[in-house]
């Protein structure tokens, strides 16, 4: 499957913080942990979780206890490619879909799998797309409906009012709201839909967080207040019609993480930013409405 651009592709990598990010993941091509939680499905993702664990799997004896950990944190990942699902329902199979920060396409492919709809993802890690894209032939069978792009989110070149709906799943911390929801308004159709998971600052409670700090320096992004979100999106006449505060239901997965053998250390600033409600986990479903 083919892509046709309106024009030559615009260069991908822009800004000195969009080459500090495109490295944190160009680097990153042998990453242990992604890796291992999409090594029996074939879904790997780079986003985290919502919703309770199963609290058994701490009683499970070593050395079997971080095969049991990794099993439930992999069941867990999936299950909130849900809340993407969610918010683009309904969808027909003829529909068209961007998927914004595609990493190595777990979303995409649950997207493809549930609705039938064609999917294009866009990332600017030229390894996650050509695994990704391998992914799509030989695990999954579905290349046909689901393509990658090695393109910038913000200016992806992609033809004007081509999509039906567009999502970003974790992955808005890469961007500034502000540009990139000018480029998702421009993708999307009249009535299109945006759905947009994101962590981000409480900006109500706090614009000087220590633990949003911390996970900014661990994964060379920028955490955007949550206050930034709602502004670019009525800037760009995205009109939100549904808002989930997932906050408090995001603290089990790092409370999960904690105690697998392949934790980080980012798992503390998580667990102190989402406690203090300084950093927020939410979902947005907008509507693009343009002006008459």
């Amino acid at each position: 499957m083919t892509t046709t651009h309106d024009t030559p592709a615009p260069p991908v990598v822009r800004t000195e913080f969009e080459r500090r990010a495109q490295a944190h993941y160009e680097t990153k091509t042998q990453d242990p942990i992604n890796l291992l939680l999409g090594e029996e499905d074939g879904l790997y993702h780079h986003h985290y979780a919502v919703g309770p664990y199963d609290k058994s799997v701490l009683e499970v004896p070593e050395p079997e206890r971080d095969a049991a950990i990794l099993a439930e944190m992999a069941r867990m990942e999936n299950e909130q490619v849900e809340l993407v699902l969610r918010g683009l329902a309904p969808l027909s199979p003829d529909a068209r879909v961007m998927d914004g920060g595609s990493g190595r396409g777990g979303t995409s492919f649950l997207v493809n799998r549930r609705f039938g709809c064609e999917v294009v993802g866009v990332n600017f890690c030229a390894h996650h797309i050509e695994f990704a894209e391998r992914l799509a032939k030989e695990k999954h069978g579905c290349d046909d409906k689901v393509s990658f792009e090695f393109a910038n989110m913000c200016d992806t070149g992609l033809p004007a009012g081509s999509f039906d709906a567009v999502y970003t799943n974790e992955t808005t911390m890469y961007v500034d709201p502000a540009e990139a929801f000018v480029e998702f308004a421009r993708l999307l159709r009249p009535g299109g839909r945006y759905v947009c998971v994101t962590w981000c600052a409480n900006d109500a409670v706090s614009t000087t967080s220590e633990a949003v700090k911390a996970i900014d320096d661990h994964y060379d992004c920028h955490i955007n207040n949550r206050s930034d979100y709602f502004k670019a999106l009525a800037d760009n006449h995205l009109v939100p019609s549904q808002v989930w505060d997932l906050t408090q239901e995001a603290i089990p997965h790092w409370e999960l993480r904690s105690q697998w053998g392949l934790r980080t250390g980012v798992e503390q600033p998580f667990l102190d930013g989402h406690r203090s409600n300084e950093l927020n986990y939410i979902v947005v479903v907008a509507e693009y409405t343009p002006p008459e």
